[in-house]
């Protein structure tokens, strides 16, 4: 009897399926037939679960069309979960990377699925409320132990500039936004004339992932235990506290603005505010120069986000955003170069 062929549950796959099987059964072993789900709630990367019956596995690749500079970087996601694997910070097992289009069409990795939880807003609706507050912990404690560990030894020297992070951000994400342009945001404008003195003196670097935040957090299924970070996307060398900074922006957005807290009674959530939550942070840390959070890294973390936000809505015109929602949270971008500017005034 011949083998069924390989099925997806989203209707018109970008590439062809019976190729990527062949691929897979060539460079894994895996066999049987395939099954490919496209896994929604992303906007940059496609993503994909890709099950046989013995084998379960996550496909991520760049999205079709064309790509800011440095953007969409999948293969910096593979090299930077390779390295960490044999550190204290969880992330899933990294199998292989193709850098070619003739299989998907854009370069992509693989990497094993793993079973946890994975929430999409920081009040943790669907988590019991005992174990919230020991899910924001394990959060921190995890954060704290990526940026604790030794990137050179980690092989990854060379996996961003040490030094003068801020000042490259700041003129990364400022040109990020020229090339995405479609419209004028005052706040927007503002943030990016006057962060650049703002800067302070502190220089550290360490592993940022960039991305931080409860969406990209996978939980054990059944404990406040933090199983893996996901979506390295935006990984290099950096300073901490961007990484730190991003990260408390759930205490600074509502939750209609991408799952924030602000404005939700967090006590009888069992959520800690951010003060507990960033002591947690710096009681971890065993490395660093212990800087603390301050105006300047939350404002900046507003306006990165917010030119990102941008970059979705314009992919959203052009009709090659990843997701279905991606104008709708492309406009997301004046709430939080709003909230950005905000903290300036």
């Amino acid at each position: 009897m011949s083998e069924p062929p390989p099925h997806s549950d989203h209707p018109a796959e970008p590439f062809d399926l019976a190729r990527l099987d062949r691929f897979l059964g060539e460079a894994l072993g895996v066999r049987g037939p395939m099954v490919i789900e496209r896994i929604g709630g992303g906007q940059s990367n496609p993503t994909y679960f890709v099950s046989y019956p013995d084998r379960r596995l996550v496909l991520r690749k760049q999205p079709a069309g064309p790509v800011l500079p440095s953007a969409h970087a999948v293969d910096r996601e593979f090299r930077v979960l390779r390295a960490l694997a044999a550190t204290e910070v969880p992330v899933p097992r990294a199998l292989l990377f193709h850098a070619e289009r003739d299989v998907v069409g854009t370069p992509f990795y693989v990497m094993e699925r793993l079973d946890g939880r994975v929430f999409h807003d920081a009040a943790l609706a669907q988590a019991d409320r005992a174990d919230r507050r020991a899910m924001y912990v394990a959060m921190a404690e995890t954060l704290a132990r990526l940026h604790d560990v030794d990137w050179r030894a980690a092989g990854l020297a060379d996996f961003g500039r040490p030094g003068n992070y801020f000042t490259r951000q700041i003129a990364r994400w400022t040109k990020q936004w020229e090339l995405a342009r479609f419209r004028d945001i005052p706040d927007l404008q503002l943030l990016a004339e006057r962060l650049p003195g703002m800067i302070p003196e502190d220089d550290e670097t360490t592993i940022v992932h960039g991305d931080y935040r409860i969406g990209n957090i996978m939980f054990a299924p059944a404990q406040p235990r933090v199983l893996a970070v996901l979506d390295w996307e935006l990984s290099t060398l950096g300073h901490p506290l961007a990484d730190l900074a991003f990260n408390c922006l759930i205490w600074r957005s509502r939750p209609e603005e991408y799952g924030g807290v602000l404005g939700l009674d967090l006590e009888p959530l069992g959520i800690p505010a951010e003060a507990e939550y960033l002591e947690h942070y710096y009681r971890r840390r065993r490395t660093g120069s212990g800087a603390r959070l301050g105006t300047f890294h939350l404002a900046f973390a507003m306006f990165r986000f917010a030119v990102i936000f941008e970059g979705i809505a314009a992919r959203a015109r052009a009709g090659t955003a990843a997701a279905d929602n991606a104008a709708a949270v492309g406009d997301l971008s004046l709430a939080f170069a709003r909230h950005g500017a905000s903290l300036l005034c």
